[in-house]
């Protein structure tokens, strides 16, 4: 078992009810638990159509035994099932997960790279991290 953390957002719809419902849904993947959730926060977005509504973001202290591409598949996976569509680059979504951290793996591939390459580059990931380290 491995122990990550993932980065979750929203700024469509029920952003908050959206947010509990991917944290419900990943603690239900076989083999996985959520052992622990920081405050959920409100900011503006970083980058992407100017236009769009604030985000809320947490993030989410997980134990898993999901490798890491898997674990990715799952995630997209229940960001599909809550009715996110691929828009624009960093645009409006109704549910965003990314891994952050998993274990001490380092992955550098086509579709996933640990640590998130803008895990410091961003406020409203690592504040909420912080809580949950």
């Amino acid at each position: 078992m491995a122990i990550c953390y993932l980065g979750v957002g929203s700024n469509l719809g029920d952003r908050r009810k959206n947010i509990k419902l991917a944290v419900k849904r990943i603690n239900a993947l076989k083999n996985t638990s959520v052992l622990k959730e920081s405050r959920i926060i409100e900011t503006a977005p970083a980058g992407g159509p100017s236009d769009q509504p604030d985000f809320l973001n947490a993030a989410l202290k997980i134990k898993t035994s999901i490798p890491p591409i898997k674990l990715l598949k799952e995630l997209k996976k229940i960001e599909k099932d809550l009715g996110r569509v691929k828009q624009a680059r960093f645009g409006p979504r109704v549910i965003d997960l990314d891994i952050l951290l998993y274990g001490d793996k380092i992955v550098r591939g086509n579709r996933l790279t640990i640590p998130h390459p803008r895990l410091f580059l961003r406020n409203f990931v690592t504040g909420p991290l912080l809580e949950v380290l």
